[in-house]
């Protein structure tokens, strides 16, 4: 039988490889020059990095800025930063405004690093007003405190977003970020939150604060109520029986107002009107309030109330008894008044700067000189009647109340009367 040649491959078994010869490989993947692609929303997830990190950053120095100025304006009085400060609060201010926005549309936005900061800024800014109306002078302790509160809560933020008190850009790293880019349910949130939660509930905060400015600063002559503005007419009397009367007045009101203060009065009485003359001219325009009167629906005093019953007579300074520079103010002011604020007037203001210590010349020149003429008028027409009676700007009534009581007077009635009635007729109501 003959032997089966060497290269017969008929057999089931593979002929062995060569050695050293590597198994075939894949072959290696085309270079066509891009990179790797990028997750899913890259684009949008970077630039909501950058600008909420900038956000982020604009917050803190605006913080650091105001510790800064009103450290100053506190230990110094210095203002030496108030107008950089000023720019920086300004653009925070609407950064924390589209913020808010931003975290409406799109939840990416994470709340938990930035509704504090639009909370916090809006919550400084009504926080004021209690101490404005009870311990003004402390108004620069108080800026400051709420200054080093907003650098704090930055710092705050900053260890939040970064896991700790870090300095590394971007601030807000992609990490913190949410997923959605918009949620229907997100924005029916927002919205709902802020018209029937944060809205009315600064509105209702901003009334009651008005309410307690209005009651302080007239000594509880007049009070702002839901259905609108009151007074509270009192009655002094003196041991020898002399009677006199404070009505509480404003330059516009309900005329049903001044009808029922005229028929108040005695006919044995002296009435002592408010009204500063002109007798040299010196005014370029009569001070008058139609226009006020008329956009609100109401009556002007100079033209309502005029009362025939008792003696009226004068009882106030005249113009020419003012600084020159609070002259230069009630001309402005009457010229605003008789044909409105323009762009004319508002060149007249700018051209005009208040000079230091003009607030307290022009307060002592409307309210204090006018207080002690008025004082020295009742006090000598108190031997020609029993009854005086004074309608005078509420305003007026803190002071004149004071001193009358100094003299003997003693607080005897009060009469609450309607000023003016925000929706209603309203009444009055007597004997409080």
């Amino acid at each position: 039988m003959a032997e089966p040649e060497l290269n017969d491959h008929s057999g089931a078994v593979p002929p062995p490889l060569a050695a050293g010869v590597p198994p075939p490989l894949s072959p290696p993947p085309l270079i066509t020059g891009r990179a790797d692609p990028k997750p899913s929303g890259w684009p949008l997830a970077r630039v909501a990095e950058l600008l909420l990190s900038l956000c982020l950053g604009l917050f803190l120095v605006d913080g650091l800025a105001s510790v800064l100025d009103d450290g100053l304006v506190y230990i110094s009085g210095s203002h030496a930063f108030s107008l950089l400060r000023g720019i920086i609060s300004f653009f925070t201010g609407l950064m924390a405004i589209g913020i808010y926005g931003l975290m409406a549309l799109t939840p990416k936005v994470p709340k938990r690093l930035f509704l504090p900061i639009p909370l916090f800024l809006l919550a400084a800014i009504l926080a004021v007003f209690p101490f404005a109306i009870y311990c003004y002078g402390q108004l620069p302790l108080v800026a400051l405190g709420a200054s080093i509160g907003e650098l704090v809560l930055g710092l705050l933020l900053l260890a939040g977003a970064q896991g700790g008190l870090t300095l590394r850009w971007p601030l807000v790293p992609a990490g913190q970020l949410g997923g959605r880019v918009f949620s229907w349910k997100n924005l029916a949130g927002f919205i709902l939150a802020t018209v029937f939660g944060l809205v009315p509930a600064v509105l209702i905060y901003l009334f009651l604060c008005t309410s307690l400015a209005v009651n302080h600063f007239t000594a509880g002559f007049m009070s702002l109520r839901p259905g609108g503005l009151t007074v509270h007419v009192k009655k002094y009397v003196r041991a020898d029986g002399k009677v006199i009367e404070l009505f509480p007045m404003a330059h516009v009101a309900d005329a049903r107002f001044y009808r029922q203060v005229e028929q108040t009065f005695p006919t044995n009485s002296i009435i002592l009107l408010e009204g500063v003359s002109d007798d040299k001219n010196l005014l370029t325009n009569k001070l008058s309030y139609k226009r006020m009167a008329k956009s609100l629906g109401l009556s002007e005093q100079k033209a309502e109330f005029a009362p025939d019953r008792g003696k009226a007579v004068r009882a106030d300074v005249d113009v020419s008894q003012f600084t020159q520079g609070t002259i230069d103010c009630l001309n402005l002011v009457s010229l605003a008044h008789a044909k409105g604020l323009n762009s004319q007037i508002l060149q007249q203001l700018l051209a005009n700067p208040m000079t230091p210590g003009f607030e307290e010349t022009l307060f002592h020149d409307i309210l204090t000189k006018r207080n002690e003429h008025l004082l020295g008028e009742i006090q000598s027409r108190l031997a020609q009647s029993d009854n005086i009676m004074v309608p005078w700007g509420a305003a007026h009534m803190p002071w004149i109340s004071s001193e009358i009581q100094k003299s003997g007077f003693r607080p005897t009635e009060s009469h609450e009367y309607s000023l003016i009635r925000f929706w209603g007729k309203g009444k009055e109501v007597k004997g409080k």
